[in-house]
């Protein structure tokens, strides 16, 4: 009796639970002309825009993303769905109301953006990036920082500083990413070189010569590229205070700078600590708040912890307890991070919220990445990713 009663009640349920759930997928779920966004001035996204797709040109991809600054997901994403498409979100709306009512007068202000892996803090740095470009700021931006620390292409001993190494390729990749980025700004506004860089007895940058000369020779002879990089960095300081620029930094990933050591190697076989490496102290010199007419972006990620010395924990725990960054030790690695960066104003990024998670399913449709199988597979997609956007990207990939 009880056996022939099941497939009625499974039935009965099933109907159920399939009308709640279109009913309850009518009220969040954007229609499919809903799910995008026309708007292709970044400086125009506001919170009316949140959860839309908005796309990237082609060519401004090409030029800005070049060399970096998406994930290896994504972009493999963006060959599949031959488009270049960011969904407008609450951190990078948040930063840019913040830059738009900047007092560019007075130091810079340094943004962090933090939260759990795949939550999509690249994305929203690439978002904030191409806002940059379209304003009009000289780029500064490092895709991702732990690449110099762990898969460096060659390292050298520094010829200007004593006990210093060179990673004299990734410095010419940098130098040539930059080029890319800023270098037809560079030119229409005619930056020029305050004093003379001397390189070898015949090699000279003398004052006067056009900056691009420092990006130039530095990637020309990759084995001054990190000195150029210093300079060019200090150079970009200098003319952004005296208001003849205005500088964008944006740093992926900048908690690596203060690990206590990287996978390189001295002579001695010992490991490289990131404070011996010529790249770290530009990058921080102009993460300082001692100059102005700029914006400072980074982000402070749990991935690149991957030596922690747990010998060294912090003095007072109680004063990193009250920051934003949750765990308060896995986030920040050291009390030296947070010195840096501190005052600064910390941006947490999250998973999607419901709007967000049944606007990307709508955008996998139209894409025709997934099928709708049957009523309720959005809420299983919900449940298995727990609404984390890299965990939904690897759900939809193909196998």
């Amino acid at each position: 009796m009880i056996r022939h009663m099941v497939p009625q009640a499974r039935s009965f349920y099933t109907t159920i639970t399939a009308s709640t759930t279109a009913s309850m997928a009518t009220k969040i779920k954007p229609k499919l002309d809903e799910f995008r966004s026309n708007e292709q001035i970044v400086a125009n996204h506001q919170h009316t825009a949140i959860g839309r797709f908005y796309t990237i040109p082609t060519d401004v991809r090409k030029r800005i993303f070049a060399h970096g600054g998406l994930p290896k997901s994504f972009e493999k994403q963006i060959k599949t769905f031959n488009e270049c498409s960011l969904m407008v979100r609450s951190p990078a709306v948040e930063i840019i109301e913040y830059i738009k009512r900047t007092d560019f007068n007075r130091p810079v202000n340094r943004f962090v953006l933090y939260g759990e892996d795949g939550a999509g803090k690249s994305l929203t740095m690439a978002h904030l990036l191409h806002f940059g470009f379209q304003q009009q700021y000289i780029l500064v931006h490092v895709p991702w920082v732990p690449n110099w620390m762990k898969r460096a292409k060659e390292t050298a001993n520094s010829s200007t500083k004593e006990g210093a190494i060179d990673l004299p390729l990734d410095g010419a990749a940098w130098l040539l990413h930059f080029k890319n980025q800023s270098g037809p700004l560079l030119k229409d506004i005619g930056l020029t070189v305050s004093r003379d860089y001397v390189w070898t007895k015949r090699e000279v940058t003398s004052a006067g010569a056009p900056l691009l000369d420092l990006v130039e020779h530095g990637i020309n002879r990759a084995k001054f590229s990190c000195d150029a990089i210093a300079a060019l960095l200090h150079e970009l300081k200098q003319h952004s205070t005296a208001g003849r620029a205005r500088t964008m930094v944006l740093i992926d990933g900048f908690n690596a700078f203060f690990q206590p050591h990287t996978r390189l190697l001295t002579e001695s076989k010992a490991r490289v600590k990131p404070d011996q490496l010529t790249l770290t102290d530009p990058f921080l010199s102009i993460t300082r708040n001692d100059w102005n007419n700029g914006v400072c972006v980074v982000t402070i990620d749990q991935m690149v912890a991957e030596f922690k010395d747990k010998s060294k924990n912090l003095s007072n725990v109680s004063d990193v307890e009250s920051t934003p960054f949750q765990p308060p030790l896995s986030a920040i690695d050291s009390r030296e991070c947070f010195v840096h960066l501190d005052p600064f104003v910390p941006v947490r990024v999250v998973g999607y919220d419901d709007a967000e998670f049944y606007s990307c399913i709508q955008y996998y449709l139209e894409r025709k990445w997934i099928q709708m199988t049957e009523f309720g597979f959005e809420d299983e997609l919900k449940m298995l990713s727990c609404q984390n956007p890299y965990q939904l990207m690897q759900l939809c990939a193909s196998l």
